[in-house]
């Protein structure tokens, strides 16, 4: 009678059967189609997102410490505003704090006795709310901007106002 591999006295020792296990491990992970699918598998994601601060301030482009309002509930409003080349947003003041974003173009704001500045595409600020202003799309392409007013119910982001002495 032929002995078998099931046959207690021919089965292999422990030692002799950890060794079987891991050349069996072995040849497996040489497998050339197991290395073509580990090889083409996408790079892992990075587990938290990019963040690039965009304003980190406590006053306005002119100086002015930022205070939020109060007096009613609280409200946020966010809008888009598109200024197409030579437009103008008029001269105007803000009760309430605003950030604002570029998201297309070239803003140009005239603070009067404060100067002019220019901000572009990606630039953020906390716009100036008591001192007058006026923005202008002196580009040749539309401008985007997009402005968070931290604000108060029943309360306009925008008040009009008369240019400020130069």
């Amino acid at each position: 009678m032929s002995k078998s591999w099931i046959d207690p006295e021919w089965s292999l020792q422990p030692s002799q059967r950890l060794a079987a296990c891991l050349l069996l491990g072995l040849a497996l992970s040489l497998n050339p189609a197991a290395a073509e699918t580990n090889a083409s598998a996408p790079p892992p994601v990075p587990v938290s997102p990019e963040v690039r601060t965009v304003l980190s301030t406590g006053s306005t482009v002119t100086g002015e410490p930022i205070r939020y309002p109060s007096g009613a509930p609280a409200q946020i409003t966010v809008v888009e505003i598109t200024l197409q080349p030579g437009q103008q947003t008029g001269w105007h003041t803000h009760p309430v704090p605003l950030f604002g974003y570029i998201l297309e173009g070239e803003l140009t704001v005239d603070y009067g006795a404060k100067g002019k500045r220019i901000y572009l595409k990606g630039n953020g600020l906390a716009e100036a709310m008591n001192e007058a202003h006026n923005g202008r799309n002196a580009g040749p392409h539309p401008l985007k901007i997009l402005a968070v007013f931290i604000g108060l119910e029943g309360v306009q982001g925008t008040a009009p106002a008369s240019p400020p002495a130069h």
